[in-house]
């Protein structure tokens, strides 16, 4: 049995100097070496959780699977040792590494629901290292399984492995995943961003079980991820990284009350905008009038009865969990889903119902920025192309005029002409959205519609993609209507907030009156399951909820 593996003394795992390289060329040039990771040490103790921190590109995941003896395609680790259980996994043989992962060390991914195979049962999925191995029987493997989905919250918890993986919803598969992870009883396992991609009101859940699994088996983790408030939850100690290299190191209270480091201070204080808000009660702009909508011949509805208004210069926030109904307004704004009943005004007359009625000057003063700049772009297009199209189509400028254009929009977005004949590939994930933004902008629209166009960023990065929003705004007097389930965004930049659930508008106005209390039980929810930089602050937000997520 895994649990009699003998137990080394002093720490589970030291990485030594450790130098991770890719080589990388564009077509036409030779290959360049770029240094992933450059020099980083750390050392864990058993039971003990390190937080990995920063960035995309810092090297936070790069370490974590390194900690395995394993690097993704095209890298390779060039310098450094990584210790594990008192032998460098970075020398053993194929053989001793695959009995090491599953064993002595799990990983835990960023999406689960990418990460199993759909044609099998969980059950089957969750206990099949530890049998292949030998570590357990079938019957005491799944005896082992069934009890952690016990601990870590998940319902029916003798019943739930006989379901399919699309039968869970995103929170519960992350949980299942995480008891994957530790059916084997590992020594360590890497938790590579394992709450990102979820909604703040199921994270909360997520995480919760999570630090209750770690404490409870005494297995020792990596925690990896870019959200600092997060891993201050969970981490016994936290190491920030930045461009591979090592920036601080310490424990979690040193690094979030009195961090040495300019760049961790910046993590510390992210998403702290102060946006005066704009009290605007002039003619909306755009006004939603009793709108129901659905799928199919609308008998499966989505919305229900909503109304909303935004006036030029506002921003109406629009907030709530996956599956409120957020998007779904967006594409009957739009013209994208045509509506059941209710209807549409836009600068003080009413919008056809579908977008093939609606006339050019219509769909140009209404643009929309999407959540994942990476498909909304054609990665065949130059930035220049993609920024030129609407200018083109809208106004009938070409040639030097358009490019003229491109570069007043490029520099308006703060990346510069020298961006105009770059590939979407070349670029970050904050740029793309930046040039989505200028795309939009291109236009010269109204208002724009931004679907959680943050959501899948940094905090750093979104944070300055906040701030070009308000810059934008004061200047061309745009309305945003801005989709998200993140309220401390919604607290930087909306004037105006509609509170979401099951298709409704359970709280709206002004958004001084809407984050005062008291509260509905919904609102109160999304707001108290905002992460807050501060020790125990998991603890008082399970222990305080009066509303299950939907994610439960």
């Amino acid at each position: 049995m895994n649990g009699s593996r003998t137990k080394a003394r002093g720490s589970l795992l030291e990485i030594r100097s450790l130098r991770i390289e890719a080589a990388v060329h564009s077509p036409g040039t030779s290959p360049q070496k770029v240094v992933l990771v450059d020099g980083i040490s750390l050392q864990l103790e058993r039971g003990k959780v390190m937080g990995l921190i920063g960035e995309s590109g810092a090297g936070k995941s790069t370490v974590g699977l390194a900690s395995m003896g394993y690097s993704r395609d095209g890298l390779r680790i060039t310098g450094g040792e990584v210790v594990l259980n008192e032998r460098d996994v970075l020398k053993v043989g194929s053989r001793s590494l695959r009995k090491l992962r599953g064993e002595e060390v799990c990983y835990v991914a960023q999406s689960a629901a990418s990460a199993f195979n759909p044609a099998h049962r969980l059950m089957d999925q969750v206990v099949e290292t530890t049998i292949l191995r030998g570590l357990e029987g079938r019957i005491a493997a799944e005896r082992q399984a069934i009890d952690l989905f016990r601990k870590l919250g998940l319902p029916s918890p003798e019943t739930i492995g006989e379901r399919f993986p699309h039968q869970l919803s995103g929170g519960q598969l992350q949980r299942v995943m995480t008891a994957m992870a530790l059916c084997s009883r590992p020594d360590l396992i890497v938790f590579d961003e394992p709450t990102t991609a979820l909604d703040v009101t199921t994270q909360i859940d997520v995480l919760a079980s999570i630090r209750h699994a770690i404490h409870d088996t005494g297995v020792a983790a990596l925690y990896i991820s870019h959200d600092l408030a997060v891993v201050a939850q969970i981490a016994d100690e936290i190491m920030v990284l930045r461009h591979g290299r090592h920036v601080e190191h310490g424990p979690t209270q040193q690094i979030i009350k009195s961090p040495r480091e300019g760049y961790t201070s910046a993590l510390v204080s992210v998403h702290q905008i102060d946006h005066a808000e704009n009290a605007n009660e002039g003619r909306p702009l755009l006004a939603v009038r009793s709108l129901t909508a659905g799928y199919g011949d609308g008998s499966f509805k989505v919305l229900d009865d909503v109304s909303v208004e935004v006036s030029t210069g506002q921003t109406l926030a629009v907030v709530g969990e996956s599956g409120s109904g957020k998007s779904t307004l967006a594409r009957v704004i739009t013209g994208l889903l045509p509506p059941v009943s209710g209807r549409i005004e836009f600068d003080g007359k009413e919008l056809s119902r579908s977008l093939a009625e609606r006339s050019k000057d219509e769909l140009r003063q209404l643009q929309m920025v999407y959540q994942m700049a990476d498909v909304a772009m054609n990665p065949r297009h130059t930035v220049g192309t993609i920024i030129g199209r609407p200018i083109e189509f809208y106004y009938g400028v070409s040639g030097a005029g358009k490019e003229q254009r491109v570069i007043e929009l490029l520099e308006k977005i703060e990346l510069g002409s020298g961006f105009m004949n770059r590939y979407p590939s070349e670029l970050s994930g904050g740029q793309k959205q930046r040039v989505c933004i200028a795309r939009a902008l291109a236009a010269k629209p109204k208002l724009i519609i931004c679907d959680e166009v943050t959501s899948a960023l940094d905090p750093l990065v979104a944070n300055g993609i906040l701030k070009l929003l308000l810059e934008l705004q004061k200047e061309e007097r745009m309305a945003y209507l801005f989709i998200t389930h993140d309220l401390a965004t919604v607290k930087s930049i909306a004037d105006k907030i509609a509170v979401m659930h099951r298709g409704q508008v359970v709280r709206y106005g002004p958004k001084s009156r809407v984050l005062a209390p008291p509260f509905d039980a919904y609102t109160d929810l999304l707001l108290s399951s905002v992460p807050a930089m501060e020790a125990g602050w998991l603890e008082r937000a399970v222990a305080s909820r009066r509303l299950q997520p939907a994610g439960n």
